[in-house]
């Protein structure tokens, strides 16, 4: 939140009416909105224009899409920044990528003004659950424990033999939120908050499915894990070692 109180929003879709509709609906119901309309005024808007608290970025644009944006994004210094990506296609796979990409939530077209304002509050809600010390911390090209580096250029996992697994996206923002916190004991609403692209219901238990698969992945024995251990009634916690390589 910005100092005068008000989350500031950026949104970046190529439709004037869209900017113009959404831009006067945020500003009225208390934030501050700037929009622009492509990827390189999108750049201009982070360099020039106060820190933004969540972007509204459209998946189609002219240039480069929205897809490439939000990678680009997610790569850079304003990888911390939340993104709610707008679309107007319907199938299934393109909202997976899009959250695969790193978006934290997205929204299909047509939609109501009032819809997309609950999606942002949403967002902004859950990315603020943790605490700042425990944030993601800075980006190191490798991350080595146990028998495995992570490479978090390539999201690829790599064991000691040089095999390389594949992770998904939530796989992936997952192992980071625990090789960035090792031998902290995090609950299922934090690693929720970081691994999820929308609200949960109460007693949600899909944190615990991508926990059995992240172990799978890593070879964990869930009756005896070497990683990634339950803490009864509170969460799950890393208890191995990491070393940040250059």
């Amino acid at each position: 939140m910005n100092s005068n109180g008000a989350d500031h929003i950026l949104i970046v879709d190529d439709d004037r009416e869209i900017r113009d509709l959404l831009t006067a609906y945020l500003v009225k119901n208390g934030l501050r909105a700037l929009a622009v309309a492509t990827g390189r005024h999108m750049r201009a808007a982070l360099e020039e224009s106060a820190p933004f608290d969540l972007i509204v970025l459209d998946l189609m644009l002219p240039g480069e899409d929205g897809l490439t944006l939000c990678r680009d994004l997610r790569a850079g210094r304003h990888k911390a920044t939340p993104i709610l990506m707008l679309t107007a296609r319907g199938e299934e796979a393109d909202r997976i990528l899009g959250l695969e990409m790193g978006a934290d939530d997205y929204l299909v077209k047509p939609f109501a003004a009032r819809e997309l304002l609950a999606r942002i509050r949403s967002v902004l809600r859950r990315t603020r659950m943790l605490p700042p010390n425990m944030r993601l911390t800075e980006e190191a090209p490798k991350l080595a424990f146990g028998e495995w580096q992570l490479d978090t250029l390539s999201r690829h996992l790599l064991d000691d033999s040089g095999l390389m697994v594949a992770l998904s996206g939530a796989e992936y923002r997952l192992l980071r939120v625990f090789l960035d916190h090792p031998q902290k004991v995090l609950s299922r609403d934090q690693l929720l908050s970081l691994t999820q692209g929308r609200e949960t219901e109460p007693f949600e238990r899909s944190i615990d499915l991508l926990v059995s698969r992240l172990r799978q992945r890593l070879r964990d024995d869930a009756r005896e894990p070497r990683y990634i251990k339950t803490v009864r009634s509170e969460g799950y916690v890393f208890s191995s070692a990491v070393d940040a390589k250059g």
